[in-house]
C-alpha cells in the first residue's frame, strides 16, 4: 500500500526566525487548520518563543507569536480542542530541559487571537505537566489523557496526567515501569496515546536504545503495565499516530536502527491489527537532512501531517485515506 500525499511549507521564504521545531496540527471548527511550533535563533535560546498560522482555503496566514517570557525559551507546543468552542494551546517553558514548566493559552476564535499564558499546574517543579509533545487523547469515557514525560537528573521518563473535569484539574500516573536492556533502564520520553476500545489504551513511546517501545492500559490510562519494545526501530528522535474511524493506526516516525541516528527517513507506517504488524504507507521524505518531530492527525477522511524540514521550514503534508 502506497499512499498518494499532497505537501507543502507553511512558511517558505519569509520565515519568521532562522530556526524552527517540534510543530503540532489541530483541523479547527471553523474549517481552517492550525498549526503550531516554537522557533527562534537555535532551539533553546532565549529568544525562541512559540508561533500559530491558519490555513484558510488553502493559503497559510502570517505566523503570528504566542510567549509566555520573552526572556526564557519555549519548547514543543501541543494543540488541543478542549470543547466545542475552545482550542488549547500547551507548551513547554524553561533554560533547562530537566526544569521545564507547562504553560497553555486559549482561543474562542479559532487562533484568531489568545488568551494570556497561564501555568497549567500552579508550582509545579516535577520538570513539566501534561502533553510533552504529542497531543492529548479524550477517550470514549470523556477522560482526556495527555502524554507526559521528565527528563529530570539524566532519567528519561513516561507517564500520563488525566483530567476528569475538562482540564480544570490533572491527575498524574505513575511512571510507566521501565525494563532493563543490555543492563541499562530503558530510557523513554514522548509517548503517543490511543484507545482501541472504550477504556484500553495504548502508548508507543521514544527511547534511547534503537527501537519503540509500547505499554497498555485497561482502565482508562490509570495504570499501565510495564514497556515492551517493538520490531519498530527509533533513533532516538520524535514519533507521533493516529487511529482512524475504522480503527487503522499510521505511525509517522524515522524508522532508523541507531541511538541519535540520521532523522531521515521520515516514513508513514500503517498498522490493522492495534500495532501488532506495520507496513510503509508513505515516504515523506528520504534525501539527507532533518526530517523529524511529526504530529498527525486524522480528519474528515485525510490525514494531516506537519513535521520539521532541517530546522527551516515546517512542513504540511496531507493524505487521503478511505475511513
Amino acid at each position: 500500500m502506497k499512499l498518494e500525499l499532497s505537501r507543502e511549507f507553511i512558511f517558505d521564504q519569509n520565515a519568521p526566525t532562522p530556526s524552527c521545531h517540534a510543530s503540532t496540527v489541530l483541523p479547527l471548527r471553523d474549517g481552517s487548520i492550525g498549526a503550531a511550533w516554537f522557533g527562534g535563533t537555535n532551539e533553546s535560546c532565549d529568544d525562541v518563543d512559540i508561533w500559530f498560522a491558519r490555513r484558510v482555503n488553502g493559503q497559510w496566514s502570517e505566523p503570528a507569536r504566542i510567549s509566555a517570557d520573552r526572556a526564557l525559551p519555549h519548547w514543543n507546543p501541543v494543540l488541543f480542542q478542549k470543547n466545542e468552542e475552545t482550542v488549547v494551546l500547551f507548551f513547554k517553558l524553561g533554560k533547562q530541559i530537566a526544569n521545564w514548566k507547562t504553560y497553555f493559552v486559549e482561543s474562542n476564535d479559532c487562533g484568531l487571537s489568545w488568551s494570556a499564558p497561564r501555568e497549567l499546574v500552579p508550582g509545579d517543579e516535577t520538570g513539566g505537566r501534561g502533553p510533552v509533545k504529542n497531543k492529548a487523547l479524550r477517550l470514549s469515557s470523556g477522560r482526556v489523557l495527555a502524554p507526559a514525560s521528565t527528563e529530570q537528573d539524566h532519567d528519561w521518563r513516561c507517564f500520563v496526567d488525566y483530567s476528569d473535569d475538562g482540564l480544570q484539574t490533572w491527575q498524574r500516573t505513575a511512571f510507566i515501569e521501565r525494563p532493563t536492556r543490555y543492563r541499562k533502564i530503558v530510557g523513554m520520553i514522548q509517548p503517543s496515546l490511543w484507545e482501541s476500545a472504550p477504556g484500553t489504551v495504548h502508548m508507543l513511546v521514544r527511547t534511547d536504545c534503537g527501537y519503540i517501545f509500547r505499554a497498555d492500559s485497561a482502565d482508562f490510562g490509570t495504570t499501565w503495565t510495564k514497556a515492551y519494545k517493538t520490531n519498530l526501530f527509533n533513533n532516538n528522535s520524535g514519533l507521533d499516530l493516529a487511529r482512524t474511524a475504522d480503527g487503522r493506526l499510521f505511525l509517522v516516525c524515522n524508522p532508523v536502527r541507531k541511538n541519535w541516528g540520521e532523522r531521515t527517513p521520515l516514513t508513514v507506517l500503517c498498522s490493522d491489527d492495534n500495532g501488532a504488524v506495520w507496513r510503509t504507507a508513505a515516504v515523506l521524505e528520504d534525501t539527507p537532512g532533518e526530517y523529524s518531530y511529526p504530529a498527525i492527525v486524522a480528519h474528515g477522511g485525510k490525514l494531516l501531517i506537519t513535521y520539521t524540514w532541517n530546522r527551516k521550514r515546517i512542513c504540511f503534508v496531507t493524505i487521503p485515506v478511505t475511513d
